[in-house]
Protein backbone atom coordinates (compact mmCIF):
# COMPACT_ATOMS: atom_id res chain seq x y z
CA UNK A 1 0.00 0.00 0.00
CA UNK A 2 1.05 3.62 -0.49
CA UNK A 3 2.96 4.97 2.94
CA UNK A 4 -0.84 6.95 4.24
CA UNK A 5 -2.71 3.98 4.65
CA UNK A 6 0.69 2.23 6.73
CA UNK A 7 1.22 5.18 8.43
CA UNK A 8 -2.92 5.56 9.46
CA UNK A 9 -2.84 1.57 10.14
CA UNK A 10 0.34 2.22 12.86
CA UNK A 11 -1.65 4.83 14.28
CA UNK A 12 -5.08 3.08 14.74
CA UNK A 13 -3.27 -0.13 16.30
CA UNK A 14 -1.64 2.11 18.83
CA UNK A 15 -4.98 3.90 19.82
CA UNK A 16 -6.46 0.42 20.63
CA UNK A 17 -5.02 0.06 23.89
CA UNK A 18 -0.97 0.03 23.58
CA UNK A 19 -0.71 3.58 24.02
CA UNK A 20 -2.06 3.28 27.68
CA UNK A 21 0.42 0.90 28.27
CA UNK A 22 3.48 3.05 27.60
CA UNK A 23 5.07 6.21 25.98
CA UNK A 24 5.51 6.62 22.89
CA UNK A 25 3.66 3.78 22.00
CA UNK A 26 1.70 5.72 19.16
CA UNK A 27 5.17 7.45 17.56
CA UNK A 28 6.78 3.86 17.93
CA UNK A 29 4.13 2.17 15.65
CA UNK A 30 3.03 4.82 13.68
CA UNK A 31 6.96 4.98 12.25
CA UNK A 32 7.29 1.18 12.64
CA UNK A 33 4.23 0.24 10.44
CA UNK A 34 5.87 2.27 6.93
CA UNK A 35 9.68 1.88 8.43
CA UNK A 36 10.32 -1.30 6.33
CA UNK A 37 9.50 1.11 2.91
CA UNK A 38 13.16 2.35 3.88
CA UNK A 39 14.62 -0.39 1.50
CA UNK A 40 13.82 2.51 -1.37
CA UNK A 41 17.41 4.09 -0.46
CA UNK A 42 18.50 1.20 -2.43
CA UNK A 43 17.13 3.50 -6.05
CA UNK A 44 20.44 5.24 -4.96
CA UNK A 45 22.07 2.46 -6.66
CA UNK A 46 19.84 2.99 -10.08
CA UNK A 47 16.33 1.90 -10.66
CA UNK A 48 16.82 -1.57 -11.81
CA UNK A 49 18.17 -2.42 -9.03
CA UNK A 50 15.95 -0.66 -6.89
CA UNK A 51 13.44 -2.59 -7.78
CA UNK A 52 15.22 -5.84 -7.59
CA UNK A 53 15.46 -5.18 -4.09
CA UNK A 54 12.08 -3.69 -3.01
CA UNK A 55 9.65 -5.30 -0.78
CA UNK A 56 12.97 -7.17 -0.17
CA UNK A 57 14.52 -8.34 3.45
CA UNK A 58 12.39 -5.34 4.88
CA UNK A 59 9.37 -6.71 4.07
CA UNK A 60 10.31 -10.34 5.64
CA UNK A 61 9.27 -12.04 8.61
CA UNK A 62 13.79 -12.36 9.50
CA UNK A 63 14.13 -8.44 8.61
CA UNK A 64 10.79 -6.92 10.59
CA UNK A 65 13.25 -7.67 13.99
CA UNK A 66 15.56 -5.97 12.81
CA UNK A 67 14.08 -3.02 10.89
CA UNK A 68 12.09 -2.81 14.42
CA UNK A 69 15.26 -2.48 16.27
CA UNK A 70 16.50 0.71 14.58
CA UNK A 71 12.46 2.40 14.54
CA UNK A 72 13.00 1.89 18.99
CA UNK A 73 16.93 3.31 18.14
CA UNK A 74 15.10 6.40 16.25
CA UNK A 75 12.48 6.82 18.81
CA UNK A 76 15.33 6.86 21.98
CA UNK A 77 16.82 9.65 20.21
CA UNK A 78 13.59 11.37 19.84
CA UNK A 79 12.60 10.88 23.38
CA UNK A 80 15.69 12.30 24.71
CA UNK A 81 15.78 15.09 22.16
CA UNK A 82 11.98 16.54 23.41
CA UNK A 83 13.00 15.83 27.09
CA UNK A 84 15.89 18.21 26.73
CA UNK A 85 14.53 20.91 24.26
CA UNK A 86 10.63 20.09 24.10
CA UNK A 87 9.48 18.10 27.52
CA UNK A 88 5.96 17.32 27.21
CA UNK A 89 3.28 17.90 29.40
CA UNK A 90 2.16 15.53 31.87
CA UNK A 91 -1.54 15.15 31.22
CA UNK A 92 -3.47 12.87 33.86
CA UNK A 93 -3.58 8.63 33.15
CA UNK A 94 -1.92 9.01 30.00
CA UNK A 95 1.89 7.09 30.87
CA UNK A 96 4.77 9.20 31.17
CA UNK A 97 7.88 6.19 30.95
CA UNK A 98 9.04 4.46 27.93
CA UNK A 99 8.94 0.69 28.24
CA UNK A 100 11.66 0.01 25.94
CA UNK A 101 11.46 -3.46 25.62
CA UNK A 102 7.37 -3.27 25.30
CA UNK A 103 7.98 -0.74 22.39
CA UNK A 104 10.39 -3.24 20.53
CA UNK A 105 7.38 -5.65 20.48
CA UNK A 106 5.15 -2.66 19.43
CA UNK A 107 7.27 -1.68 16.70
CA UNK A 108 7.48 -5.75 15.47
CA UNK A 109 3.92 -5.91 15.57
CA UNK A 110 3.34 -2.06 13.25
CA UNK A 111 6.69 -4.09 10.91
CA UNK A 112 3.88 -7.16 10.55
CA UNK A 113 1.27 -5.15 9.62
CA UNK A 114 3.11 -3.80 6.92
CA UNK A 115 3.88 -6.99 5.04
CA UNK A 116 0.21 -7.95 5.96
CA UNK A 117 -1.08 -4.43 3.81
CA UNK A 118 1.47 -5.20 1.42
CA UNK A 119 -0.11 -8.46 0.59
CA UNK A 120 -3.20 -7.22 0.02
CA UNK A 121 -2.75 -5.57 -3.10
CA UNK A 122 -1.56 -7.28 -6.18
CA UNK A 123 2.55 -6.02 -6.09
CA UNK A 124 3.00 -8.44 -3.55
CA UNK A 125 5.83 -8.93 -0.89
CA UNK A 126 8.43 -12.19 -0.23
CA UNK A 127 7.91 -12.95 3.14
CA UNK A 128 10.14 -15.62 3.34
CA UNK A 129 13.23 -13.63 2.38
CA UNK A 130 15.93 -15.10 2.14
CA UNK A 131 15.24 -18.68 2.72
CA UNK A 132 12.59 -18.50 -0.18
CA UNK A 133 12.43 -15.36 -2.81
CA UNK A 134 8.52 -16.35 -4.26
CA UNK A 135 6.05 -13.30 -4.27
CA UNK A 136 3.25 -13.73 -2.81
CA UNK A 137 -0.22 -11.16 -3.32
CA UNK A 138 -3.54 -11.48 -2.22
CA UNK A 139 -5.21 -9.16 -5.18
CA UNK A 140 -7.73 -7.95 -3.54
CA UNK A 141 -7.41 -3.99 -2.29
CA UNK A 142 -6.23 -1.28 -4.76
CA UNK A 143 -2.45 0.08 -3.86
CA UNK A 144 -4.58 2.89 -2.97
CA UNK A 145 -8.05 2.26 -1.86
CA UNK A 146 -10.22 5.50 -0.47
CA UNK A 147 -12.54 3.46 1.88
CA UNK A 148 -9.59 2.70 3.86
CA UNK A 149 -8.81 5.92 4.53
CA UNK A 150 -12.54 6.70 5.55
CA UNK A 151 -12.27 3.37 8.28
CA UNK A 152 -8.83 4.60 9.37
CA UNK A 153 -8.92 8.09 9.66
CA UNK A 154 -12.72 7.96 11.49
CA UNK A 155 -11.12 6.04 14.33
CA UNK A 156 -8.78 8.85 14.84
CA UNK A 157 -11.11 11.57 13.92
CA UNK A 158 -13.99 10.49 15.45
CA UNK A 159 -12.36 10.37 19.30
CA UNK A 160 -10.35 13.75 18.71
CA UNK A 161 -14.03 15.50 17.85
CA UNK A 162 -15.52 13.74 20.97
CA UNK A 163 -12.73 14.73 23.27
CA UNK A 164 -13.32 18.63 22.31
CA UNK A 165 -17.00 18.09 22.83
CA UNK A 166 -16.71 16.73 26.39
CA UNK A 167 -13.73 19.02 27.43
CA UNK A 168 -16.25 21.87 26.09
CA UNK A 169 -19.03 20.91 28.97
CA UNK A 170 -16.63 20.22 31.48
CA UNK A 171 -15.48 16.65 31.38
CA UNK A 172 -12.09 15.58 32.81
CA UNK A 173 -10.46 12.87 30.19
CA UNK A 174 -9.26 10.00 32.57
CA UNK A 175 -6.68 8.76 29.83
CA UNK A 176 -5.79 8.30 26.05
CA UNK A 177 -8.97 8.38 24.07
CA UNK A 178 -10.02 6.70 21.29
CA UNK A 179 -9.66 2.98 22.02
CA UNK A 180 -13.03 2.28 20.92
CA UNK A 181 -13.19 4.03 17.61
CA UNK A 182 -9.87 2.10 17.27
CA UNK A 183 -10.85 -1.47 17.70
CA UNK A 184 -13.49 -0.26 15.48
CA UNK A 185 -11.86 1.10 12.94
CA UNK A 186 -9.33 -2.19 12.74
CA UNK A 187 -12.86 -4.58 12.55
CA UNK A 188 -13.25 -2.09 9.79
CA UNK A 189 -10.52 -2.79 8.16
CA UNK A 190 -11.28 -6.69 8.51
CA UNK A 191 -14.28 -6.47 7.02
CA UNK A 192 -13.66 -4.59 4.01
CA UNK A 193 -10.95 -7.25 3.58
CA UNK A 194 -13.79 -10.18 3.82
CA UNK A 195 -15.93 -8.85 1.34
CA UNK A 196 -13.47 -7.86 -0.92
CA UNK A 197 -11.90 -11.44 -0.54
CA UNK A 198 -14.99 -12.91 -1.20
CA UNK A 199 -16.06 -11.10 -4.04
CA UNK A 200 -12.83 -11.84 -5.71
CA UNK A 201 -13.05 -15.49 -5.29
CA UNK A 202 -16.31 -15.24 -7.19
CA UNK A 203 -14.40 -13.40 -9.92
CA UNK A 204 -11.77 -15.93 -9.65
CA UNK A 205 -14.17 -18.91 -9.65
CA UNK A 206 -15.85 -17.07 -12.95
CA UNK A 207 -12.84 -16.94 -15.13
CA UNK A 208 -12.21 -20.54 -14.33
CA UNK A 209 -14.99 -21.93 -15.27
CA UNK A 210 -14.96 -20.44 -18.73
CA UNK A 211 -13.83 -21.75 -21.99
CA UNK A 212 -11.62 -19.11 -24.23
CA UNK A 213 -11.61 -19.49 -28.00
CA UNK A 214 -12.26 -23.83 -27.29
CA UNK A 215 -9.36 -23.61 -24.54
CA UNK A 216 -9.60 -23.57 -21.27
CA UNK A 217 -7.43 -21.27 -18.90
CA UNK A 218 -3.77 -22.37 -17.28
CA UNK A 219 -3.95 -19.53 -14.85
CA UNK A 220 -6.30 -16.48 -14.58
CA UNK A 221 -5.81 -13.25 -12.26
CA UNK A 222 -8.53 -10.84 -11.05
CA UNK A 223 -6.96 -7.26 -9.52
CA UNK A 224 -8.86 -4.76 -7.77
CA UNK A 225 -10.41 -1.26 -8.53
CA UNK A 226 -10.54 1.42 -6.25
CA UNK A 227 -14.05 1.76 -4.37
CA UNK A 228 -16.51 -0.73 -5.93
CA UNK A 229 -15.88 -4.18 -4.84
CA UNK A 230 -18.01 -5.84 -8.07
CA UNK A 231 -15.70 -4.75 -10.42
CA UNK A 232 -12.27 -6.76 -11.46
CA UNK A 233 -9.74 -6.20 -14.33
CA UNK A 234 -8.78 -10.13 -15.27
CA UNK A 235 -6.37 -11.37 -17.12
CA UNK A 236 -6.77 -14.97 -18.38
CA UNK A 237 -3.76 -17.34 -20.03
CA UNK A 238 -4.50 -19.95 -22.31
CA UNK A 239 -1.87 -22.50 -24.31
CA UNK A 240 -1.41 -19.56 -26.89
CA UNK A 241 -3.10 -16.17 -25.87
CA UNK A 242 -3.38 -13.91 -22.84
CA UNK A 243 -7.26 -12.53 -22.77
CA UNK A 244 -7.57 -9.45 -20.59
CA UNK A 245 -11.22 -7.96 -19.85
CA UNK A 246 -13.49 -7.46 -17.32
CA UNK A 247 -15.80 -9.37 -14.72
CA UNK A 248 -18.52 -8.53 -12.43
CA UNK A 249 -18.22 -10.52 -9.09
CA UNK A 250 -21.94 -9.52 -8.15
CA UNK A 251 -22.93 -10.97 -11.59
CA UNK A 252 -20.76 -13.52 -12.42
CA UNK A 253 -20.53 -12.30 -15.79
CA UNK A 254 -17.24 -12.24 -17.35
CA UNK A 255 -16.71 -9.47 -20.16
CA UNK A 256 -20.30 -8.01 -19.73
CA UNK A 257 -19.46 -5.38 -22.29
CA UNK A 258 -17.92 -7.45 -24.65
CA UNK A 259 -14.81 -5.55 -24.92
CA UNK A 260 -11.90 -8.56 -24.56
CA UNK A 261 -8.76 -7.87 -25.63
CA UNK A 262 -6.47 -10.90 -27.31
CA UNK A 263 -2.75 -10.74 -26.84
CA UNK A 264 -1.00 -14.05 -28.53
CA UNK A 265 2.31 -14.95 -27.17
CA UNK A 266 5.59 -14.34 -29.12
CA UNK A 267 7.46 -17.83 -30.23
CA UNK A 268 10.68 -17.84 -28.29
CA UNK A 269 14.13 -16.15 -30.39
CA UNK A 270 17.80 -16.06 -30.14
CA UNK A 271 16.50 -12.15 -29.38
CA UNK A 272 13.71 -12.64 -26.59
CA UNK A 273 15.88 -15.12 -24.96
CA UNK A 274 19.13 -12.74 -24.95
CA UNK A 275 16.94 -10.02 -23.11
CA UNK A 276 15.18 -12.51 -20.49
CA UNK A 277 18.27 -13.83 -19.59
CA UNK A 278 19.92 -10.21 -18.80
CA UNK A 279 19.69 -8.82 -15.67
CA UNK A 280 16.84 -6.84 -16.10
CA UNK A 281 14.83 -9.72 -17.45
CA UNK A 282 15.72 -11.75 -14.83
CA UNK A 283 14.59 -9.65 -12.13
CA UNK A 284 11.54 -8.64 -14.21
CA UNK A 285 10.34 -11.92 -15.09
CA UNK A 286 11.02 -13.30 -11.64
CA UNK A 287 8.65 -10.93 -10.20
CA UNK A 288 5.95 -11.02 -13.09
CA UNK A 289 2.92 -13.04 -13.13
CA UNK A 290 2.01 -12.04 -16.63
CA UNK A 291 4.67 -11.53 -18.34
CA UNK A 292 4.43 -10.43 -22.40
CA UNK A 293 7.08 -9.16 -24.94
CA UNK A 294 7.51 -7.06 -27.66
CA UNK A 295 10.57 -6.72 -29.58
CA UNK A 296 11.33 -3.63 -31.62
CA UNK A 297 13.87 -3.80 -34.24
CA UNK A 298 16.14 -0.86 -34.51
CA UNK A 299 17.73 0.36 -38.07
CA UNK A 300 21.36 2.41 -38.06
CA UNK A 301 22.57 4.06 -37.09
CA UNK A 302 21.82 2.60 -34.26
CA UNK A 303 21.04 -1.08 -35.56
CA UNK A 304 20.31 -3.74 -32.93
CA UNK A 305 16.80 -4.40 -30.73
CA UNK A 306 14.54 -3.38 -28.01
CA UNK A 307 12.72 -5.57 -25.95
CA UNK A 308 10.29 -4.46 -24.23
CA UNK A 309 8.49 -6.79 -20.89
CA UNK A 310 5.06 -5.91 -19.60
CA UNK A 311 3.34 -7.32 -17.03
CA UNK A 312 -0.37 -7.54 -17.69
CA UNK A 313 -1.80 -7.63 -14.19
CA UNK A 314 -0.85 -3.90 -14.40
CA UNK A 315 -2.35 -2.99 -17.84
CA UNK A 316 -5.49 -2.21 -16.76
CA UNK A 317 -7.53 -0.66 -19.07
CA UNK A 318 -7.00 3.09 -20.74
CA UNK A 319 -3.74 2.71 -18.80
CA UNK A 320 -0.39 3.60 -20.59
CA UNK A 321 2.26 0.91 -21.63
CA UNK A 322 4.77 2.54 -19.46
CA UNK A 323 3.33 1.46 -16.20
CA UNK A 324 5.66 -0.89 -14.64
CA UNK A 325 7.15 -1.77 -18.00
CA UNK A 326 11.20 -1.81 -18.40
CA UNK A 327 13.32 -2.95 -21.98
CA UNK A 328 16.06 -4.06 -22.80
CA UNK A 329 18.30 -2.70 -25.71
CA UNK A 330 20.48 -5.38 -27.45
CA UNK A 331 23.23 -4.62 -30.42
CA UNK A 332 23.24 -6.96 -33.44
CA UNK A 333 25.21 -8.92 -31.56
CA UNK A 334 22.93 -10.05 -28.58
CA UNK A 335 24.75 -8.45 -26.02
CA UNK A 336 23.15 -5.70 -24.02
CA UNK A 337 23.87 -2.31 -24.09
CA UNK A 338 21.05 -0.49 -21.95
CA UNK A 339 17.95 -0.97 -20.05
CA UNK A 340 15.06 1.68 -20.48
CA UNK A 341 12.98 2.19 -17.13
CA UNK A 342 9.81 4.14 -16.99
CA UNK A 343 10.12 7.35 -15.48
CA UNK A 344 7.52 10.51 -14.82
CA UNK A 345 5.54 11.46 -17.53
CA UNK A 346 5.46 8.14 -19.64
CA UNK A 347 8.92 8.83 -20.99
CA UNK A 348 11.88 5.89 -20.53
CA UNK A 349 15.41 6.47 -18.85
CA UNK A 350 18.10 5.09 -20.30
CA UNK A 351 20.30 2.76 -17.50
CA UNK A 352 23.67 1.19 -17.90
CA UNK A 353 23.52 -2.20 -17.55
CA UNK A 354 25.10 -3.98 -14.37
Amino acid sequence: MEPLTHFLTGAVLSRAGFNRKTALATFTMTIGAEAADIDLVVNLRGPIYGFAHHRGITHSFVGVPLVALGVVAGTWVWHRFRRRFWPPKVRPGYPTTPRWGLLYLLAVLAGLSHILLDFTNSYGVRPFEPFSYRWYAWDIVFIIEPLLYVVLLGGLVVPAILRLVSEEVGARPKGPPGRVAAVLALFGMLLVWGVRDYQHRRAVTALQSGVYDGAEAKRVGAFPYPLNPFQWYAVVETENRFDRMLVNSLSGQVDPEERAQVRYKLEETPVTLAAKQSYLGRVYLDWSRFPVEEVQKREPPQPGYIVRFQDLRFRYPNSSRGVLSAGVVLDPELSVTEYLWPAFGGKEVAVAPR
